[in-house]
């Protein structure tokens, strides 16, 4: 018989501070964009306080679902996501934005794959380890089903082509078979492979080739590549300490491209500067802390493997997302977990951490 109780409470205050700065920072990031595309400054403030709503619901939905019942319904999820995948090239079904088939249209609203098949993998790569434990030192029977798993998923996202969510796959299929005990000369190998592949795909395309160059160097190409970058440093810096003011933002007359999406975390620090910044930062690690926490105290194999992809898959996309915002990598189209403007990404993240707080619900 499974013993339940409260949530993690700390990981829930966690996941609800970021949900409430995000939900603030949007309408303060897109209040001029609305006002000149939508004459309405509210307009963007309207879409997220539905995504929010419907978020929190799907994050309630999950926190009741059986956890072996959710175990069931993996592979069926990951069939759908996998359909979803290759949808996105069909014509008149997939929509193209910014020169990425990343999105399905249904009418008004967009949905996008990559962020179901995130957490479809995450179910089913937790059920596929947690089946033969022991299989996972040998790498023919326990670990290459799970990389060849992975790399169909990687290999149908890079088709839209997204790099940056196919990074975060990878990552958190590295830290599931760390937790599952896969051996140490199996993680180096895979991970001198990946980044073999990674150099690899970046080479193959001559767009990231320039986004490299436009890290390494973005005031070489101060109007082209280098344009977002530097704009979103121009937003950090004279944050300063404790920031320009909430709505004060200056960047945001339309100089920073995706302020309120991809660059959100710059507009954190220039209206609320360093301390602002930090505050975020703290939260994630707050939130990482707690997860992995969960995921050590888990009393079946299925639900700790389930319980370290989630906070892994949230945690290395948050990573990703500030270390671009603030120079320390490349540009890629990745959202910021929580505080980004909501859609399929907020939604799937809050039915993911939902799941999280019924393991933390089982915990000892």
């Amino acid at each position: 018989m499974r013993r339940y109780h409260r949530p993690d409470l700390v990981l829930l205050g966690a996941i609800i501070a970021l949900l409430g700065i995000g939900f603030i920072m949007v309408y303060s990031s897109s209040a001029v964009r609305g006002y000149i595309q939508f004459d309405d400054p509210y307009h963007f403030l309207k879409a997220e306080s539905i995504w929010v709503s419907l978020g929190l619901l799907a994050m309630f939905v999950s926190y009741r679902v059986d956890l072996q019942m959710l175990r069931r319904f993996a592979k069926p999820a990951l069939y759908i996501a996998i359909v979803l995948l290759v949808a996105v090239k069909v014509p008149g079904l997939g929509r193209r934005v910014n020169g990425a088939d990343r999105w399905i249209g249904l009418g008004p609203l967009s949905i996008q794959p990559s962020e179901v098949i995130k957490l479809s993998m995450v179910l089913v790569m937790a059920h596929l380890l947690a089946l033969n434990p022991h299989k996972i030192q040998s790498f023919r029977r326990g670990v290459l089903p799970v990389l060849g798993l992975m790399g169909l998923i990687a290999g149908l996202i890079m088709l839209q082509p997204d790099l940056g969510t196919t990074l975060v796959i990878a990552a958190t299929t590295f830290f599931m078979l760390i937790a599952a005990g896969a051996k140490t000369s199996h993680i180096l190998g895979l991970g001198g492979s990946g980044l073999g592949l990674v150099v690899a795909a970046i080479a193959a395309a001559p767009y990231r080739m320039r986004r490299i160059f436009a890290f390494l160097d973005p005031w070489a190409d101060p109007l082209g590549n280098g344009y977002q970058t530097i704009q979103a440093l121009l937003a950090l810096g004279p944050g300063g300490l404790f920031g320009l003011g909430l709505g004060q933002s200056r960047q945001k007359f339309l100089y920073l491209p995706e302020n309120h999406t991809d660059f959100i975390f710059a507009m954190i620090g220039e209206e609320l500067g360093f301390v602002g910044a930090t505050l975020v930062v703290m939260l994630f690690f707050l939130f990482a802390w707690r997860g992995f926490r969960v995921a050590m105290r888990s009393e079946d194999v299925f639900s700790g493997l389930l319980a370290v992809g989630l906070t892994a898959m949230i945690s290395i996309q948050a990573m990703i997302n500030m270390g671009v915002v603030s120079g320390v990598l490349p540009v890629t189209g990745i959202t910021l977990p929580f505080i980004s403007y909501g859609g399929t990404s907020l939604v799937f993240t809050m039915l993911g951490v939902g799941v999280l707080l019924r393991i933390s619900r089982e915990i000892r």
